[in-house]
């Protein structure tokens, strides 16, 4: 059993994980998430922080019991002949542990180590859990003798977990910021956001098809930068890619052709509105996974006017792509598309796009009931993420 420490937005995680573990994956509290598997790749997760393996289910446990098995199992692990120096990070979530209490269980490790002729290196707390940074840099998980043990609680059941890994925040950092061609002004969509939309695509499209794609085909039809064809490629899919704005297509070949240090993908990204476009190859593709227009960026609440002005304007030209690709993609093609919402921050409501309401006679299947979006905590302009696929007829 995997542990999953979700992360900033948990739905988007949980829904991440529940595409491509079906049926495996049981929410544990507001900040984890249990998947019923043997193994687990966090660097293929966008919306996960931390994994690690159950070691002990325990129920209705006090401090005492808790610290006992973690300070026995972990001292003793120490004195391994096969093991260098152990280090060990410890974090609690969602559990009644004080940061005191978690350093004298660190401690208690040291001494009785110690005392049994091994050595230890505590990673210091100076809050509960430790950052995702911290456990990353450290390569927590990622050695046998670097370990951060977990512990998390939800009613009366405590779990203790081991890591096996954190998420690799450099090499996302590296993908977003380092790229050749990058323009604020049509949105920076974050690599973790893209991984994410990429797996529930993929996820779905497999339950369709009920079989993994070794090499899925993915069309970005709104492109952009690239950000979305650069995290599938990295996944092993095949892209193809196109922009209304050749400027993008540009940037997207350039991006490209620096990730994969080759041009063989440039002729796979071409300049095409995506409201009329014809693409002549995408009776093959698995799946359409996209940051659609999002209209005008706000520094604040638009005035309801302006709102509804914006909305339609956004409305129209998503409705038309969806139309417009609709004929074009077969039945087991899975969409996942970033949409605008507006977030009224002084009222803390949601304006979502009307097209929501009449998915279906555009001719497709939402599969998110739930709203599924993703914000930073003053943005005005989110992305409400919809999970699409074909209606057989209409």
């Amino acid at each position: 059993m995997i542990l999953c420490i979700l992360g900033r937005q948990p739905e988007l995680g949980l829904t991440e994980l529940e595409s491509l573990y079906p049926g495996k994956v049981t929410r544990f509290g507001s900040e984890a998430a249990l998947v019923n598997i043997d193994h687990l790749d966090i660097q293929n997760l966008g919306g996960s922080q931390k994994a690690a393996r159950v070691v002990y289910n325990l129920y209705n446990a006090k401090i005492s019991e808790i610290s006992h098995k973690i300070i026995d199992s972990y001292s003793k692990r120490a004195i391994r002949k096969d093991l260098s120096k152990l280090t060990i990070g410890i974090s609690a979530y969602n559990a009644n542990i004080k940061t005191t209490q978690i350093k004298k269980i660190g401690a208690a490790i040291k001494f009785n180590a110690k005392k049994l002729g091994g050595t230890v290196r505590i990673i210091p707390n100076n809050d509960p859990v430790l950052n995702t940074a911290t456990s990353h840099h450290n390569k927590l998980g990622l050695r046998e003798n670097k370990k951060e043990i977990i512990i998390i609680q939800h009613n009366s059941r405590t779990i203790i977990a081991e890591s096996i890994g954190a998420q690799n925040i450099t090499a996302l950092a590296k993908r977003d910021q380092t790229r050749p061609k990058r323009d604020a002004f049509v949105g920076m969509l974050p690599p973790k956001l893209a991984l994410m939309m990429y797996n529930m695509a993929i996820g779905k499209s497999q339950s369709i098809l009920n079989k993994k794609l070794s090499q899925p085909a993915i069309l970005d039809p709104f492109c952009g930068t690239g950000v979305i064809l650069q995290e599938a490629y990295l996944r092993g899919a095949k892209i193809y890619g196109t922009d209304l704005n050749p400027k993008m297509v540009n940037y997207t070949q350039q991006n490209i052709a620096w990730l994969t240090k080759s041009q063989a993908y440039k002729l796979h990204i071409q300049q095409g509105d995506a409201t009329i476009h014809t693409w002549n190859y995408a009776n093959e593709l698995n799946a359409v996974i996209c940051e659609t227009y999002l209209g005008q960026p706000f520094n604040s609440t638009p005035n309801p006017t302006k709102l509804e002005q914006v909305k339609g304007n956004c409305n129209n030209i998503i409705s038309n792509f969806l139309e417009n690709i609709h004929p074009q993609i077969n039945q087991k093609t899975a969409l996942c598309i970033a949409i605008p919402a507006w977030r009224d921050t002084e009222f803390n409501t949601i304006h979502r796009l009307p097209l929501i309401k009449y998915i279906d006679k555009l001719g497709y299947n939402l599969h998110n009931k739930n709203p599924l979006l993703y914000f930073r905590e003053n943005q005005i302009v989110a992305r409400d993420i919809l999970i699409l696929t074909k209606i057989k007829s209409r």
